[in-house]
């Protein structure tokens, strides 16, 4: 559960939150509807312990992972996956750079590494894909090495913060289906920030608006 108490966030004197509480369930699909500027994003950034809070405590499986302003469990050790989105892939590396790089990070083998990527691209039905560039993908192959890159290090907790928004609505509408088919499948805590009502409704077991 990643729990929110009492969060207030001050940003260039503007409050982003005041007094904020929300609880987030283990394996729910919590999507965050809002405007811009409304604070989505800023509430993924927070859970992922890129920011902290004005005052407040954030909760993560019940251990203290940000206190007021000050964050006792850094980004890399809570479990966290983020998609962006503008998707973050490094051109400069090819598919297989692209998903392997958190798992360099975690000091994985070459052999572990390598399963792991091939594992990946099954699983987001892109096998064989390891040596492409990025630059040759396609915009929906583009979204798929990304979703495949945040889940190879087994997050717990995976948060989308508007991936999907470039997209036509064909293949929106595909990949809507796709992140609800390997949510339920790999059972990680999806937080999914959208302005899109009807994206919300499809993939969404809970919805605030913020």
């Amino acid at each position: 559960m990643i729990e929110f108490n009492a969060i207030t966030l001050i940003q260039n004197k503007h409050i982003v939150f005041n007094h904020f509480n929300l609880n987030i369930f283990p394996k729910e699909r919590l999507v965050i509807l809002g405007a811009s500027g409304s604070g989505k994003t800023t509430l993924l950034r927070l859970i992922a312990g890129f920011i902290a809070p004005s005052s407040g405590d954030i909760k993560i499986d019940k251990h203290l992972a940000t206190h007021n302003h000050h964050i006792c469990i850094p980004p890399e050790q809570r479990e966290v996956g983020m998609l962006f989105q503008d998707l973050a892939l490094w051109p400069h590396l090819n598919v297989q750079g692209n998903i392997e790089f958190a798992l360099i990070m975690q000091k994985k083998t070459k052999e572990q590494r390598k399963l792991k990527v091939k594992e990946m691209l099954q699983l987001v039905g892109l096998q064989g894909y390891e040596k492409r560039s990025i630059d040759t993908l396609s915009g929906g192959q583009k979204q798929r090495i990304a979703l495949a890159r945040a889940l190879a290090t087994s997050p717990k907790i995976l948060l989308m913060d508007e991936p999907l928004s470039s997209l036509d609505t064909a293949l929106n509408e595909t990949l809507r289906k796709e992140i609800v088919r390997l949510q339920e499948k790999m059972g990680f805590t999806l937080v999914y920030v959208t302005h899109n009502p009807k994206e919300a409704k499809e993939i969404a077991t809970r919805q605030i608006i913020l």
